[in-house]
């Protein structure tokens, strides 16, 4: 059986990297690869003196597509990791006991807040007890900043949040269209949430399991969605509508098309009275609908029918 492979990303995160490498590279059975992201900064003198594998790429790429590179070049189950992460003792041994259970396609660990990569940093609340698509298909983060105690039991969850997820390498396999598992015309906003509602809709099961922990030091959440670049609100706002067209099914539309239409029509009318420079967003998911719609059809071809996404799924708390 091959070694589960814990995939890094750094775009110039060196600093990060001295703390997120030596917590991964002490899990038993652990293949630590970093993706060097066409990095400028100390990454690849680190990986050299810690021993760790990498994937260089010698132009800078999207999120997503460095780590499409990442997973081109490795094999067996992969651990998807921020270099702003830090596991816990014992996190990959929990982890890929809830991935050996039948039909589990990937791992949602419990996230607890860090505001710095260091132990003293760590807060006492959670950052994510793994993702949820509710009824609207709008997606988030289940138990975002409520007490780290919150969500104690092993239970079914949407997804794991791209922070740290571990994934079955026949789900990603299955997952990809063409050479893509992650949609590089997304980039980043949302390509996890894209990646997990198409993993359901093959069959595959995530499982929220809380005994594999971590602390993450979130770049973005909703409680600094205020303070992202215009741009960055943009791409999110398109990606959003793009996740939904490549996914959605016609009996999900018309189960909670309610949902669907209302959250859209309230959503069009923030943008008209707060937030117009978001009006590009739908330009930008027009440009990008016949790869969305190209895509659609490799999905939806293989999808399992009557396969109904845990939309709104919250473990118990």
């Amino acid at each position: 059986m091959s070694r589960t492979t814990v995939l890094v990303l750094s775009v110039d995160e060196a600093d990060r990297l001295a703390h997120c490498l030596p917590a991964a590279l002490a899990q038993p059975g652990a293949r630590v690869v970093v993706i060097d992201n066409a990095c400028g900064d100390a990454t690849a003198a680190l990986c050299e003196r810690l021993g760790v594998e990498v994937v260089r790429l010698r132009e800078r790429r999207s999120y997503a597509a460095a780590v499409n590179a990442g997973l081109a070049a490795t094999t067996g189950d992969v651990l998807l990791l921020n270099a702003d992460c830090v596991l816990a003792p014992g996190f990959l041994e929990a982890a890929t006991l809830a991935l050996a259970r039948p039909g589990v396609g990937s791992v949602a660990p419990k996230l607890v807040r860090s505001t710095g990569m260091l132990p003293g940093d760590r807060l006492a609340v959670l950052d994510t007890a793994g993702m949820r698509i509710d009824r609207r298909r709008k997606n988030g983060l289940v138990g975002h900043g409520e007490p780290q105690g919150r969500y104690p039991r092993r239970a079914p969850a949407f997804g794991g949040d791209g922070a740290c997820v571990l994934y079955r390498r026949a789900a990603l396999d299955a997952c990809a269209v063409g050479v893509e598992v992650l949609d590089e015309d997304m980039g980043l906003w949302a390509s996890d949430a894209d990646l997990a509602w198409r993993a359901q809709l093959l069959g595959f099961r995530c499982v929220y399991e809380p005994d594999a922990r971590g602390w993450h030091m979130r770049f973005y959440s909703p409680t600094t969605r205020a303070a992202l670049a215009p741009e960055h609100r943009r791409r999110q706002f398109a990606n959003r509508l793009l996740m939904l067209v490549k996914n959605e099914t016609p009996a999900g539309f018309a189960r909670d098309a309610p949902w669907i239409i209302g959250y859209e029509l309230l959503a069009l009318g923030h943008v008209l009275l707060r937030e117009r420079h978001l009006l590009r967003g739908y330009a930008d998911a027009a440009r990008l609908l016949p790869g969305a719609i190209r895509r659609r059809r490799t999905v939806q071809a293989r999808r399992v029918r009557g396969r109904r996404p845990p939309f709104g799924l919250t473990p118990p708390r």
